[in-house]
């Protein structure tokens, strides 16, 4: 949860930058802020990956709360309360879960709070696409030779070389584009009985939407702005992105020499005969939009405003410029100074949670803090500042585990510990006389780990045991067979190694042969069976 907040304060600052630099050219053309507007759409959306891909710039933050309001006493390491106290620490309890449940609590009303917020968000967008698409689907194409041939005027002007469908839907409401590779110009069924002026300007300025790629870009803020719905600087962008992609399209109808005052007016015709061309096509884009109808109409009739489309110098500036800003935001990493409490949760290796494991904290000092983990596997520890720190967490059973660790980041705080099922170990001395007669072998010793919570330990159902070898019998050597097997979860012994390359073949043949042919029944770990290492220290004596 901590990493989705930094991403979303990220994409903030960048959107801001975006709507300040946006502001600052005002004087400058509406095709150059919306540029600016769009970059900056385009960069918010990269900060994800990039804080993914790019290395991790930690910048520490003061803390302004104390985390832990317990006493001081209870904040001194185990040592150091027994030195002040005369008796020993108790250790730090474990058994409180309040905090963590509720900090899992709020993450998980936090995350279904978003996606219900952008399900909502994106619902009209969705239904928006699919109520254009059926509309274009059932729509007549026009193939008046009117329309075609201003079509094909229109889009020589603008050097558009790609198909453009000319539609008539049955919408009384709906003049607007859509579509990305095969765009489409749709138009009310009142279309054919307008005037060529207006057609004219009808077809510059849905014809400089699709020159621009305004629908693509608008779907993509649209898209955003959802997953950011909770951003008051999304919405505010995606708004001002409509309004000025309308605006520069008007300035790109102006540049064909229609006059300001005569594109006003069939503005406000097409207004009045389209009433509802707002929100309710919102998966395309409007030219009559209410909304924004009263700035335009002043813009149109301001000689004095800039209209010329931006250069690719300048566009390239301003894409440098916000990659500028975008990469170190993505890489910055904020966290708090100051001491937190060290908290996690305790695995077994089938992912059940383990309670009752004693953890314990050292730092460079030596210096030791203790808990115990709670019903759900939970443990936490009294607040400690960043720094490189040893986790020791043992539980009977398993294999003691060490860890160490640094601790820089807020979510270095919360720690994932698995336990393995702990090794077994097993020594047998085998014994010879130095005499023809040979003793009778000592009884083997058997050490097993004793094991406690969810596992249960195998048993030896099968023992064989190791036979001297002869030559080494009459050569009068001895010798120690360290071998590592390993225990398959059917009981049978499915690998063997010797761990020494100081062991003679012969010694190490008849211990290996020997510890291949025992039987265990299946060690169980939460009921399922594991495998697990035994760890068998052969020793070859002769006696007299």
């Amino acid at each position: 949860m901590t990493l989705l907040i930094g991403l979303a304060i990220r994409s903030s600052a960048v959107l801001a930058l975006g709507l300040v630099l946006s502001a600052c050219l005002a004087k400058r053309s509406a095709a150059l802020r919306h540029r600016v507007l769009a970059t900056s759409l385009l960069a918010a959306a990269l900060v994800m990956p990039f804080s993914l891909a790019l290395p991790a710039w930690n910048v520490p933050l003061p803390r302004m709360i104390e985390v832990n309001p317990a006493p001081t006493d209870a904040l001194l390491p185990v040592e150091t309360r027994a030195m002040e106290t005369g008796t020993p620490g108790p250790p730090a309890s474990g058994g409180t879960v309040q905090p963590s449940d509720r900090l899992a609590s709020a993450r998980t009303i936090v995350v279904i709070g978003w996606f219900a917020g952008m399900v909502v968000t994106a619902g009209p967008l969705i239904v928006g696409l699919v109520r254009v698409r059926r509309l274009a689907a059932r729509a007549t194409r026009v193939e008046d030779t009117r329309w075609l041939q201003t079509l094909a005027s229109v889009a020589k002007r603008f050097g558009l070389t790609r198909a453009i469908v000319i539609a008539r839907t049955d919408s009384s409401n709906l003049l607007a584009t859509w579509g990305l590779l095969r765009p489409q110009v749709l138009l009310p069924h009142q279309a054919l009985d307008w005037s060529p002026d207006r057609v004219h300007v009808v077809l510059c300025h849905e014809l400089a939407h699709i020159r621009r790629h305004d629908w693509l870009v608008q779907i993509g803020a649209e898209t955003l702005r959802a997953l950011l719905w909770f951003n008051p600087l999304a919405w505010m962008v995606c708004a001002r992105l409509r309004r000025e992609s309308e605006q520069a399209c008007d300035d790109e109808v102006l540049g064909t020499g229609v006059g300001g005052r005569d594109y006003a007016t069939h503005l406000l015709e097409l207004a009045r005969q389209c009433r509802r061309p707002g929100s309710t096509w919102a998966s395309a884009l409007p030219m009559a939009h209410p909304s924004t109808l009263e700035r335009r109409i002043a813009a149109m009739l301001n000689p004095r405003l800039d209209r010329q489309a931006p250069s690719w110098r300048a566009i390239t500036t301003l894409a440098l410029v916000l990659l500028l800003v975008t990469l170190p935001l993505a890489s910055l990493r904020a966290g708090q100074a100051g001491p937190a409490p060290l908290s996690g949760t305790i695995y077994d290796a089938t992912g059940g949670v383990l309670p009752g494991v004693e953890v314990a904290l050292v730092d460079a000092n030596q210096d030791r803090w203790v808990a115990t983990s709670n019903a759900s596997g939970r443990f936490e520890l009294p607040a400690v500042g960043p720094g490189k720190y040893g986790l020791e967490v043992t539980l009977q059973g398993f294999r003691a585990l060490r860890q160490e660790f640094e601790l820089r980041d807020a979510r270095d705080w919360d720690r994932a510990v698995t336990l393995q099922v702990g090794d077994l170990r097993e020594t047998i001395v085998v014994s010879a006389s130095r005499v023809t007669a040979p003793a009778p072998p000592p009884p083997s010793g058997v050490e097993v780990v004793r094991v406690g919570g969810n596992v249960r330990a195998p048993r030896k159902v099968r023992d064989v045991r190791p036979l001297y070898p002869a030559a080494m019998r009459e050569a009068g050597r001895t010798g120690v067979v360290p071998i590592e097997a390993v225990i398959g979860r059917d009981g049978t012994v499915s690998s063997v190694r010797v761990l020494s390359a100081q062991v003679h073949p012969d010694f190490a043949i008849a211990a290996v042969d020997a510890v291949r042919q025992w039987r265990f029944t299946p060690t169980l770990l939460n009921r399922q069976a594991v495998e697990v290492v035994i760890t068998v220290s052969v020793r070859f004596d002769l006696e007299g």
